[in-house]
């Protein structure tokens, strides 16, 4: 299995917010989180790093679970 570069978590706008406001009890409760996720300069490689260690909870690079899981499938037909 190939090394994860996690260098990006340093410069997630998350890094000194409580992690439990990224994986409320409720989806209806992301909504804060995904505020955060807008303005973060590494969302991309949140989201890239959460699609491809299939994170199933919590929000991730802008994204929830389902809205992960959608994504998964559409990389899994392109990527064929």
């Amino acid at each position: 299995m190939p090394t994860r570069n996690l260098d990006w978590k340093a410069d997630a706008a998350c890094r000194t917010l409580d992690p439990k406001l990224f994986f409320p009890d409720a989806e209806a409760d992301t909504a804060l989180a995904l505020e955060i996720c807008v303005g973060c300069p590494v969302r991309e490689a949140c989201l890239d790093f959460a699609i491809r260690t299939r994170q199933n909870d919590g929000v991730w690079g802008g994204h929830t679970e389902p809205e992960r899981r959608r994504l998964r499938r559409r990389y899994g037909k392109t990527a064929a």
